[in-house]
């Protein structure tokens, strides 16, 4: 058997995705399991022992019709038996459309029901604490007869060699690793999914004073440079001192290897918190206000994983709303609402707990 399964968009879907490919092995162990994903995202699936080949969907292919179509007809010619298409885009509309494959599985679009075999709405509420993101993927696995209660968690790979190297980079910036070393997502991937630049200060200072052996490393990409240090510059003098501001990972295999050494990720709902999560890193997340909590909160626990939600504290705002993603525009007032002082006796219980 043969099996395509395409998941374009941002890091933490492709991550969440690449449990497909395990729960797959251990059902098929022969089938043959190919991933199509956006360039940038290759990092986070490197590596990884479930899946036997790559393929790629680059810019060129999003901005022309006709690479577009070339890749499609290149991919026919894998003669696929299954294609899992988990995000149903046009694009991938288009692959499966010329695909020879006798089983396509995605979720139901309404538009889209001519297309595929097998068709899966969303969940409303999830069933384990492993999230709506991981069980409404697993659900896709139903037509080849794979049991989709079996939860299986996204995991990163990494060589001894890059922890090795991680660890060397951490010490020759005079970091103990032995001491209490915290990954802070300062900043989101938009301004309407970060937390305001002064409460983030708040929350890391209370981290420092909580702990004040505390070493703090800020995960940014260099255009956000300027952010992070207005961030820093926001902290307390004493908090400023324990921040190693300008260590941190060239690439993204660097930061999943520094962070593979921190004893925590503290900040921002995305990406970073779903690696360390599949680097199995204790995380403290601070989700959006008009994000759905429930869909990207994968595996909270509240003592290993803990989230906090403008909703958990106060739920006047979303009275009548059917979606969250009805007050995306009112993200920044919402922010306001959403003090440290509501969950900071939680954050000092976390901290706690990992030094016990």
């Amino acid at each position: 058997m043969k099996i395509l399964i395409i998941q374009q968009k941002m890091i933490g879907d492709v991550l969440a995705s690449s449990i497909l490919f395990e729960a797959i092995k251990h059902q098929y162990p022969d089938a043959e399991l190919h991933y199509l994903i956006n360039t940038h995202t290759f990092p986070v699936v490197d590596q990884n022992p479930y899946i036997d080949k790559i393929q790629f969907f680059t810019p060129e292919h999003e901005n022309s019709k006709l690479k577009l179509f070339k890749l499609a007809k290149q991919l026919r010619k894998e003669n696929y038996d299954v294609i899992i298409d988990v995000y149903s885009k046009l694009s991938s509309n288009l692959i499966t459309l010329l695909s020879k494959a006798k089983i396509r599985i995605s979720i139901d679009k309404s538009r889209n029901k001519l297309l595929y075999t097998n068709l899966y709405k969303h969940k409303a509420k999830a069933d384990t604490n492993a999230g709506l993101a991981i069980e409404n993927r697993l659900q896709l696995l139903q037509p080849i007869n794979i049991d989709s209660s079996k939860i299986v968690r996204p995991k990163i790979y990494l060589t001894k060699e890059e922890e090795s190297a991680a660890k060397a980079f951490l010490e020759s910036n005079n970091i103990d690793t032995n001491k209490p070393l915290y990954m802070i997502g300062v900043l989101g991937s938009g301004s309407n999914k970060t937390y305001p630049f002064d409460y983030m200060a708040s929350v890391i200072d209370t981290i420092v004073t909580t702990q004040p052996e505390s070493q703090i490393l800020f995960n940014y990409i260099p255009k956000q440079e300027a952010d992070a240090k207005a961030i820093l510059n926001l902290c307390a003098s004493k908090t400023q001192d324990n921040v190693h501001f300008n260590v941190f990972g060239k690439s993204l295999r660097d930061f999943l290897a520094i962070t593979q050494h921190c004893d925590a990720l503290i900040g921002n709902e995305g990406g970073a918190i779903n690696m360390a999560k599949a680097l199995s890193i204790p995380t403290f997340t601070i989700f959006s206000p008009w994000i759905k909590k429930e869909a990207w909160n994968m595996f909270d626990d509240g003592i290993k994983h803990v989230s906090v939600h403008l909703k958990d504290y106060n739920k006047q705002p979303y009275i009548d709303i059917k979606h969250p993603k009805e007050l995306k525009s009112k993200a920044f007032d919402l922010y306001l609402k959403f003090k440290p002082s509501l969950f900071e006796e939680g954050l000092v219980k976390f901290l706690e707990r990992l030094q016990a």
